[in-house]
């Protein structure tokens, strides 16, 4: 299963989160809602996440070893930065990004 596009909506404002990204896989599977957060050791994906009636956050969806999260986590990141380079995020949310893997 290969990284087939990766969209990236950034976020405005002074908090941790700096983007919502949406990937698909193999043209054929896509996961919502990993977000992109700035933390105390530079920037970091989280995967999406449900809170369950006893209050804790579990993962929708995540990678099972950690050799794809690292693959999936640099690819974000990746172009989670070329997004950067469009200026700030645009104010009415549509600040998507497109990155086509071929």
């Amino acid at each position: 299963m290969e990284i087939t596009d990766i969209r990236v909506r950034r976020v405005g404002g002074e908090g941790k989160l700096k983007a919502y990204v949406t990937v698909t896989f193999s043209d054929c599977f896509v996961v919502h809602n990993i977000k992109v957060i700035h933390g105390r050791g530079g920037v970091f994906i989280a995967m999406p996440s449900r809170r369950t009636n006893a209050g804790e956050y579990k993962d929708v969806a995540h990678p099972i070893n950690s050799d794809f999260r690292t693959t999936l986590q640099n690819e974000i990141l990746r172009a989670y930065k070329a997004s950067l380079e469009d200026g700030p995020p645009s104010s009415n949310g549509d600040d998507d990004a497109a990155f086509s893997e071929e």
